[in-house]
């Protein structure tokens, strides 16, 4: 579990929105941004191409949040640029507007722990770091069930929220509910307030 600590930095080759190869260091790319670490286990498979695409169809959405995509998976450089140059009706990702760096040492998911023993590729992870390099949230799928981009913009929207206010998130916030102060006084009136639409 990496949640509270600084993000291990990584320095790979990835692939631009251009197709440009590009050599990324992490820590040199935050400049008080949020950092959405985006792992899928290979490029042309099955789950993976419709988690980018839902990707990059918010990506203004994940922009207007203050928050930078990068998406990172066991492939190299070629293979990444053969998926997006590949039609979607073929299954492939089209011309993403997000780079997607390439792992191909496995020293990225060794880093975050998150190796799929069997096949030696990344689980279906996501972690979002702050401006500050902290690890504000991590979740780890099974390789079957893919995830919910409309929860990770959620997941901002309450760490955004948190920097800004100091106020914790309750169960079911979204961007347009009131935090709650961390004492027993402030919790009594949210629950009698919302306990029975949480």
């Amino acid at each position: 579990m990496l949640v509270n600590n600084k993000a291990p930095n990584f320095c790979v080759k990835g692939v631009d929105k251009n197709n440009q190869i590009i050599k990324f260091d992490l820590y040199k790319n935050i400049s008080n941004k949020n950092i959405l670490l985006f792992f899928w286990p290979l490029n042309f498979t099955f789950i993976c191409p419709s988690e980018i695409i839902a990707l990059n169809n918010r990506y203004k959405k994940f922009k207007k949040k203050n928050t930078k995509i990068l998406g990172i998976s066991i492939d190299s450089i070629y293979s990444h640029i053969a998926w997006k140059n590949t039609p979607i009706n073929k299954g492939g990702i089209g011309n993403i507007k997000f780079n997607i760096l390439s792992d191909i040492n496995r020293k990225i998911i060794k880093l975050y722990n998150i190796k799929f023993k069997k096949t030696y590729t990344s689980l279906r992870s996501t972690f979002i770091l702050d401006k500050n390099k902290i690890i504000r949230y991590q979740s780890t799928n099974d390789m079957f069930i893919g995830r919910n981009i409309d929860e990770i913009l959620r997941i901002i929207d309450a760490i955004n929220y948190n920097c800004k206010t100091k106020l914790s998130c309750p169960a079911q916030w979204n961007k347009n509910k009131s935090g709650i102060k961390e004492n027993y006084e402030d919790i009594c009136k949210y629950l009698k307030k919302n306990y029975k639409t949480i």
